[in-house]
């Protein structure tokens, strides 16, 4: 269920400074999104099967290009608490359709050429099928590789038509809540990418969540997020 990108080129250097590597004890597990200067949005399975016991391991990078280099202009920040939305888990049962969290950095990032924040979307408006889409991150490159990217990739996807991905997913699938992109076994995102954000005509749309698992360029399953417009009240609440 965890989700690099297949089929994709580098990213430009530059091109994506709003984007989150999160990293436990210095090892990369998913992307994120900087949507204030102390907070960072992701996925909130992303801290399910990483649960560490000293919260000082989890750490954001920002201004990376190569994750496994130390560059000058990247800030690795420590962070202070995560804040999972409070549906995302229930009587020990996960509920996708609420994979959103929230991580509060320790100290606020240093915004200049390399680091920006992204705005989130004005409101909750219908996403249409066929949107030209991308995604960036520094998962695996192969679909079943365990590396993550050094170096961010990019791939371009198409938004799908959601009763195709209720029809396919079923009761995994919320229309409400959830977006999903058309699986054409060659563009997909992979395993380390959960968490970084889905951006069509420049707006952050999803929150790349899950994908079949064991085989991220199933043609059939399409790729889901979680659907950022929806939970702006919730991050509101919170970021302030």
């Amino acid at each position: 269920m965890e989700s690099g990108i297949i089929g994709g080129k580098d990213a430009k250097p530059l091109s994506r400074r709003y984007m989150a590597s999160i990293q436990i004890a210095k090892s990369h597990i998913c992307g994120g999104m900087l949507i204030k200067e102390d907070y960072v949005l992701t996925a909130a399975h992303c801290l399910n099967n990483n649960v560490c016991s000293d919260q000082d391991h989890i750490e954001v990078v920002l201004g990376a290009q190569n994750i496994n280099k130390v560059e000058k202009n990247q800030q690795r920040i420590p962070v202070m608490k995560h804040i999972k939305h409070p549906l995302s888990e229930h009587n020990n049962e996960k509920d996708y359709s609420y994979d959103i969290m929230l991580l509060k950095l320790k100290n606020k990032a240093k915004l200049n050429k390399f680091v920006k924040v992204m705005p989130l979307p004005k409101k909750n408006r219908k996403t249409r099928a066929n949107t030209k889409c991308s995604i960036a991150g520094w998962g695996s490159k192969s679909p079943k590789g365990d590396k993550a990217s050094d170096v961010m990739q990019e791939v371009k996807l198409k938004l799908q038509d959601n009763s195709k991905c209720k029809e396919m997913w079923q009761w995994y699938f919320n229309s409400e809540r959830m977006i999903c992109s058309v699986s054409d076994g060659k563009h997909a995102f992979c395993k380390g990418d959960s968490g970084s954000p889905l951006i069509c005509n420049t707006i952050p749309q999803g929150i790349a969540s899950y994908t079949f698992d064991g085989n991220c360029t199933n043609t059939e399953y399409p790729q889901v997020y979680v659907k950022i417009s929806y939970f702006l009240p919730w991050i509101k609440t919170i970021i302030g």
